[in-house]
């Protein structure tokens, strides 16, 4: 189910890339789809990086500002990426920041070092690639924390119950062991009956 979700994902990807449209509504579906497919496997979230590149081979040819847009995202987006693989729900504040922050600093400081280079400093820009960033993050985190809950759940399940089967063995054991002395005891009275019976 995983890897048939994983693989729906990409396609809506590669179809989405390949009609192309206007540059926000890419840029804001391919980094939403990236983190969502890397939740159903590392591959699957590596794969869809790759297919922002898709774009430039569609037959209606790709936005012009998406030639920034690429390198500009795949890098932060590569490393977000690396940084989710690391660890637990925990780490996703990291990722999200390390992601968000290059943007920043790429919209302040990339400017100064080539004027022409305005994209990243375009507020249309920074909010898309970040929005989608957070909601992909907060579907990863939300799923995280639930499964981490569900198997302590089931955990704990598994070591009630088998905390009780040894129980029940002893009670069972300690049955047994209570039948025998019974029977013993009525073959000791009953002698000692018949030899009282015998005496007389």
């Amino acid at each position: 189910m995983r890897v048939f979700t994983g693989l729906t994902l990409l396609g809506i990807l590669a179809f989405l890339m390949w009609a192309t449209g206007e540059w926000p509504a890419l840029l804001f579906i391919w980094v939403l789809l990236v983190i969502l497919a890397d939740e159903l496997g590392g591959w699957f979230g590596y794969l869809g990086l790759l297919l922002g590149g898709l774009a430039f081979f569609a037959p209606g040819g790709a936005p012009a500002q998406w030639a920034v847009i690429v390198p500009l995202v795949a890098g932060p987006l590569m490393g977000l990426l690396l940084i989710k693989h690391s660890g637990g729900p925990f780490v996703l504040p990291f990722a999200g920041l390390l992601f968000a922050g290059t943007l920043l600093a790429t919209g302040r400081f990339g400017p100064r070092i080539d004027p022409q280079l305005t994209l990243p400093a375009n507020v249309e820009f920074q909010r898309t690639a970040i929005l989608a960033m957070m909601i992909g993050l907060a579907f990863s985190f939300v799923r995280q924390v639930v499964g981490i809950i569900l198997r302590r759940r089931a955990a704990r399940t598994r070591d009630q119950h088998r905390a009780r089967v040894p129980v029940a063995a002893g009670q069972d054991r300690g049955t047994a062991e209570r039948v025998p002395d019974t029977v013993a005891g009525r073959e000791t009275v009953n002698s000692s009956a018949n030899d009282e019976t015998s005496g007389k």
